[in-house]
């Protein structure tokens, strides 16, 4: 563990703790304190320094603890979680592929990271996490089949995120097509925003993104990326151009990541065995269900093309349905379109 991870530990509990008392607990000078504290800062993080006293972080945070998290999740999962918690890292999915292409078997390995510089999300787009405070993590699996039998596999996903956020004690959540996981506030009134400043009823909590990797005939590889909204921190805020929300805006207290995480690769654990078996089926009902545009006008950008209709749900492959003003119900698949509500 590096000097700048033992000094957060010190500070993780939000409380005023001296530069020559945090060197005392972890065995270095001063300077190497001060030194780390920087290259907290460096990352985003805020730490206030306060003269003559010492250092405090703006919030309080839980760090990462694979013991922990392990701990959480006892000695049931099989195959065994094999989980890596990195310090920093471009991208979970990005590094946990390379990994997962080497191993013999890739299934159950794990990946979290406390900074991820190039976090993405669907259509290429940035996924913007704030380091230290939200959960950026990756998890493997191998199946049989190849990679065109994967389909839906990111909504069946969703569905296992959701389980996981309502087991934590996350409520008022559904799924929009294809791979997120929105909070619906319970009053959509400008003056019940939060200090974001968005007004949009249903916002951003949680993301998917998948990535497969093998042969049409299989077996394949696929590396799922989850992020979590713990919380966002200010100076992160001016680079979502979406309506958001964070775990610690819904809850009012500070995320236990270790805790959440657990509860995500257990559920993870059991929709990958659930799919093994029988496909998007399994969980094409509760994704309906759970379905927040189900039956509202919606526009469907493919291209620079929109098309509008009623959301119909989606197919036994996760494909989504849409009835047009004409009468037609047309389909569209993950990674060709997106979804927005259509303006009023």
């Amino acid at each position: 563990m590096s000097t700048r991870a033992r000094i957060l530990e010190q500070l993780a509990d939000g409380g005023l703790h001296s530069g020559a008392d945090i060197g005392r607990r972890l065995g270095v000078t001063r300077a190497a304190v001060s030194k780390g504290v920087k290259a907290l800062c460096a990352t985003g993080l805020v730490v206030n320094a306060v003269a003559g006293r010492g250092y405090r972080l703006s919030t309080p945070l839980t760090p990462l603890d694979r013991r922990r998290i392990l701990e959480l999740l006892g000695s049931s999962l099989q195959p065994p979680a094999r989980i890596e918690i990195l310090e920093q890292v471009d991208s979970t999915n990005r590094h946990l592929l390379t990994q997962a292409l080497l191993a013999r078997e890739p299934s159950g390995m794990i990946c979290l990271a406390e900074v991820q510089g190039q976090g993405r999300g669907r259509r290429g787009r940035s996924w913007v996490a704030s380091a230290y405070q939200n959960l950026m993590m990756s998890v493997a699996w191998r199946f049989a089949l190849g990679p065109g039998m994967v389909a839906g596999l990111s909504l069946a996903a969703g569905v296992a995120v959701l389980r996981a956020l309502e087991a934590y004690g996350v409520t008022d959540i559904g799924l929009k097509w294809p791979n997120d996981i929105l909070w619906v506030a319970p009053d959509a009134s400008p003056g019940a925003a939060p200090a974001h400043a968005y007004t949009a009823r249903e916002r951003k909590l949680a993301g998917l993104l998948v990535d497969v990797h093998g042969e049409a005939s299989g077996p394949c590889t696929v590396v799922l990326g989850v992020g979590v909204n713990c919380r966002i921190a200010e100076r992160d805020v001016k680079r979502i151009d979406q309506p958001w929300t964070d775990v610690v805006t819904i809850t009012g207290q500070t995320p236990d990541r270790n805790r959440l995480a657990a509860l995500l690769i257990r559920h993870l654990y059991d929709m990958f065995r659930a799919f093994a078996a029988s496909g998007f089926a399994a969980f094409e009902s509760e994704w309906n269900r759970r379905h927040l545009y189900a039956d509202r006008p919606v526009r469907v950008a493919q291209g620079d093309e929109f098309i509008e209709g009623i959301a119909d749900g989606v197919d036994t492959a996760g494909a989504l349905r849409l009835r047009t003003a004409r009468g037609e119900t047309q389909l569209f698949h993950s990674g060709e379109v997106r979804l927005r509500a259509a303006p009023s």
